[in-house]
C-alpha cells in the first residue's frame, strides 16, 4: 500500500499484477535469471509497468555504514517524481520482505534522492501473494511499497484455442435449438 499523501498519483502508477511472458522464463527460475531476463527486455519491461519509468540501474549499490547493500533494479519514475526500487522474488510474498524494503528506501532517500524528488517507492515483485498476508504485512509500514505479483506465462495457447471452439460450438447448438424452438 503506497501511502496517498506521499504520492496521491501512485494507485494510477502501479498495477497489482503484472503479465512478463516476453521474459521467456523457465520454471522454475531463479532471481538472477529474473532480474538477467527483465535487464534484457528492459524496453518491455518499461512498457509493462509504464511510459514514464527511466532505468537508473541493476544491482544498485548503497553503502550505509561500512556495508554495501544492492537493489535488484533501481528506476526513476517522471511523473511520481521519485525513485523506484524493486526487490525481486521468485517466490511467495513473504512478511519479512517488507523490512528489507524498508531499509533500501530509507537508504534511497538518505544517500541518493534529489532535494527536489519525492520519497522513493518500493515494488516488490513476488511469484505470487496472498493478499491478506500482505495487507497485515503492510499495516504498519510508514514507507511507501506497494507488493505485486508476476505471470511469466500467460494459458498455454493451445489449450484457449480449444476452449475457444468449443465455446463456438456450444452457442452454435444454442442458436439452432433457438431456431427451431421459435
Amino acid at each position: 500500500m503506497i501511502q496517498p499523501q506521499i504520492h496521491p498519483n501512485a494507485e494510477e502508477a502501479f498495477r497489482d499484477s503484472y503479465i512478463l511472458d516476453f521474459l521467456e522464463l523457465q520454471n522454475p527460475h531463479s532471481e538472477l535469471d529474473l532480474r538477467k531476463a527483465i535487464v534484457g527486455n528492459l524496453k518491455q519491461f518499461i512498457l509493462e509497468f509504464g511510459k514514464d519509468f527511466s532505468f537508473i540501474g541493476e544491482e544498485y549499490r548503497v553503502q550505509v555504514g561500512s556495508k554495501d547493500f544492492y537493489v535488484d533494479l533501481l528506476f526513476y519514475h517522471r511523473d511520481l517524481q521519485c525513485l523506484v526500487a524493486f526487490d525481486l522474488k521468485t517466490t511467495d510474498f513473504q512478511p519479512e520482505y517488507i523490512g528489507k524494503m524498508d531499509f533500501y528506501l530509507e537508504a534511497l532517500d538518505q544517500l541518493v534522492k534529489k532535494e527536489h524528488e519525492k520519497p522513493s517507492v518500493g515494488i516488490i515483485l513476488c511469484k505470487n501473494k496472498d493478499t491478506q498476508v500482505v495487507q497485515f504485512a503492510l499495516n504498519r509500514s510508514m514507507s511507501p511499497t506497494l507488493v505485486a505479483k508476476y505471470e511469466t506465462e500467460l494459458f498455454d495457447k493451445k489449450l484457449l484455442e480449444r476452449k475457444l471452439d468449443e465455446f463456438f460450438q456450444i452457442e452454435q447448438k444454442n442458436e439452432t435449438l433457438k431456431q427451431r424452438l421459435s
